[in-house]
Parts: structure tokens; C-alpha cells; sequence
């Protein structure tokens, strides 16, 4: 039996997404990127020379971001007295002094965290990014407030920068690995690099620096694609995914079904961290909302951490089934899907998806 009344529902909803694509609309034209001068600076970046890393290759091309070392000339050099004169020199020197504008990671006894408790040292990039990392947003995204600075600032660390910090400073990711990836940015940067036996149609052998410049400019693209899918597309999800959150209740009165007005948006990150801020009792096991075609669909919630393990999956007797027969099997109208691993279905209405929520509720 259904409990929510069909026009109730549709009120409700109306003005819920009006409400959601105006807030939504306001903060995307508020955060988009700005134009960055492109007036050189005269001062001088060191980096180490030979084979070259993702982390100096970022490091190198977060700092040409900002006014003092925009599109700055790089030194490749290992030599102390070319370093010495240089006014900015990260990952070689063996020094980490932010006083002298010195950023090294691999002297004996450095402990560089970029939070207290991660595993995790910040190799030369995550040094930069620590001193300068949210100078380089301000210079895209001037209208930031302190408030979405400081997330943006940890959502990309997190989501970007530890990884590149790990590779580098020998951090596994897992105690055993059951495949490799090549396709990162470390590996892509890697690849970029002369071959031993490299030569062109001339015979000559490919310029080492011509190449980081390539890499710089490579890690710069990847920075600035994770930059603006979490300052214009994260942040302002969050807004939306905190005010279902708070309305879980008006959805269902056990509190773990959310519902949002239209699909596509970032969810997950902001409800782990929203159900920590406003210390839910019971955490959210399941999300509605539509997809591309208007279908709604209900989605399990995964444990935190946990890329396929659910909170609570769809039932069993629905998995793999569609249409007419799951209709039959759930007793619900409408139903459309049940994923076969039980993470994600579907219905022709709101009522008929809240009503699969309820029923996986009621199984636990």
C-alpha cells in the first residue's frame, strides 16, 4: 500500500527542483573559471634534471599558475651552485624550507603529511600544493568564500594529489594487488620520457627538457579537469545533497531513503561526509532519483571506502528480473529493473521506487 499522495508528491517536487536548479544555476555562474593573465615573470623555478616524475612535473606547473612564477623558465639542473641562485627550487636539493622557498622530500628524517595520520608523505608536488595549492584556485576562482576553498582544497588533494604523493613516495595502495593500472597520470608521465634507444628520423636523441614540458603541461590538464569537477559540479551538488539530507524524513520516516529532484549530480562524497557533520543515528541506505530517459531509479548506497559492497543491496528475488515479471516478483507497479548484483533499479514513478526502497528496508 502506497502512503504519499501522487499530487502531494508532484507539488512537492516542483517546487523542490525549482528551488534546486536556481540554487544550482547561482553558484555554477558564481564559480566559473577566470581568465588567467598571461604575463611571464622573470623569476626562475629549479627542478632536478634526467628522468623526470609526475610530482615535479605538477609541482613545476601549479607555481606558473600564480602571478610570481607565471610561465616562469625552468632550470633542470642538480648542481648546488646553478640551484643556489635560482628563487623558487622543488624535489632535489635535499631541503624542505618554505622560509628559503625550498621544497625537497627526499632527505633522511623527512615526515611530511599532508593531514595528521596519513600514511602518505607529500612528495614535491604535495609540498607545493600544501604552500600554494589554494593560491592556484584563487587565481582561477577569485569568488570563492573561505568556506568552499578549504573543501575544494581537501576534495582535490584527496581525489588527485595523494595518489601522485603515494606513487612517488612508495605507498602501495593495497597489501595485494589483483591487477595494474598504466593508464594514471604517474605512468602516462613516465612514458614521456626518452627511451634508451630513442632517436629521431635524424638520429638524434629526443631533448629531456623539451619533453617535462610535455609532462608539465600534461599533469596540468588533469589538475585542471579534477579543479573544475569539483568546484563547479562537487560543491554545488553539495548544497542540494545536504538539503535531502535534512528532508529525509519527508521522504520516509525511517530516515535512510534520500531523494533528489533530478540525477547526474555528484552524491556519494558529500553524503559520507554530510552524514558525519549532522551525526545521523541511521545512515542512508538507499537514493532516489531520475535518470536521462525520466525513469526514477533506486540506488543502494556502498560502505564508505568500498567501491561494490552496499549498506543494504536490492533483494535477492529481484535481481536480474524486468518489467512485467518484476513487477509480479516485488509486487510493486511499475518496476522497470533490478540490477543482477542488486545495487541499482528501477521504476516508471516516485511511488513505485520509494516504494522498492521501503520494501529492501523492510528485509533487512
Amino acid at each position: 500500500m502506497l502512503l504519499i499522495s501522487t499530487r502531494g508528491l508532484l507539488s512537492f517536487f516542483i517546487i523542490s527542483s525549482s528551488l534546486f536548479r536556481s540554487a544550482s544555476a547561482w553558484l555554477t555562474m558564481s564559480y566559473k573559471r577566470a581568465k588567467i593573465d598571461p604575463t611571464p615573470s622573470l623569476k626562475k623555478i629549479g627542478t632536478h634534471s634526467g628522468t623526470f616524475q609526475a610530482d615535479e612535473a605538477l609541482g613545476v606547473w601549479m607555481l606558473r599558475q600564480l602571478n610570481d612564477y607565471r610561465n616562469s623558465p625552468v632550470v633542470r639542473s642538480r648542481d648546488k651552485e646553478v640551484l643556489k641562485d635560482l628563487d623558487i627550487v622543488l624535489d632535489v636539493g635535499g631541503v624542505y624550507d618554505h622560509s628559503i622557498l625550498r621544497y625537497d622530500h627526499h632527505q633522511r628524517g623527512y615526515e611530511e603529511h599532508f593531514k595528521e595520520g596519513q600514511c602518505t608523505k607529500l612528495s614535491a608536488s604535495g609540498l607545493i600544493y600544501r604552500h600554494y595549492g589554494k593560491d592556484v584556485l584563487k587565481a582561477y576562482y577569485p569568488d570563492l568564500s573561505d568556506e568552499l576553498l578549504e573543501l575544494a582544497y581537501g576534495k582535490i588533494y584527496g581525489s588527485f594529489l595523494e595518489a601522485l604523493d603515494a606513487i612517488d613516495t612508495g605507498v602501495e595502495p593495497a597489501e595485494s594487488m589483483l591487477y595494474k593500472d598504466g593508464t594514471g597520470l604517474s605512468r602516462r608521465v613516465g612514458r614521456l620520457n626518452p627511451r634508451w634507444n630513442e632517436v629521431d628520423e635524424n638520429g638524434d636523441e629526443p631533448s629531456t627538457d623539451e619533453r617535462f614540458e610535455l609532462a608539465s603541461a600534461l599533469c596540468g590538464e588533469d589538475f585542471l579537469a579534477v579543479m573544475t569537477q569539483v568546484v563547479e559540479s562537487d560543491l554545488p551538488a553539495r548544497a542540494i545533497v545536504e538539503k535531502a539530507v535534512l528532508d529525509r524524513f519527508n521522504v520516509d520516516k525511517s530516515g535512510e531513503i534520500v531523494a533528489f529532484p533530478n540525477g547526474g549530480l555528484p552524491w556519494r562524497g558529500h553524503l559520507y561526509e554530510l552524514e558525519k557533520t549532522h551525526k545521523l543515528d541511521k545512515l542512508v541506505k538507499f537514493v532516489l532519483y531520475t535518470d536521462q530517459g525520466g525513469m526514477w531509479r533506486i540506488q543502494a548506497v556502498t560502505v564508505e571506502g568500498k567501491a561494490f559492497e552496499n549498506r543494504l543491496s536490492l533483494p535477492e528475488a529481484w535481481r536480474g528480473v524486468r518489467d512485467e515479471d518484476l513487477t509480479t516478483v516485488a509486487g510493486i507497479p511499475g518496476c522497470k529493473f533490478c540490477h543482477a548484483a542488486g545495487f541499482i533499479g528501477g521504476n516508471e514513478t516516485y511511488e513505485g521506487a520509494l516504494e522498492m526502497a521501503r520494501v529492501a528496508l523492510s528485509k533487512k
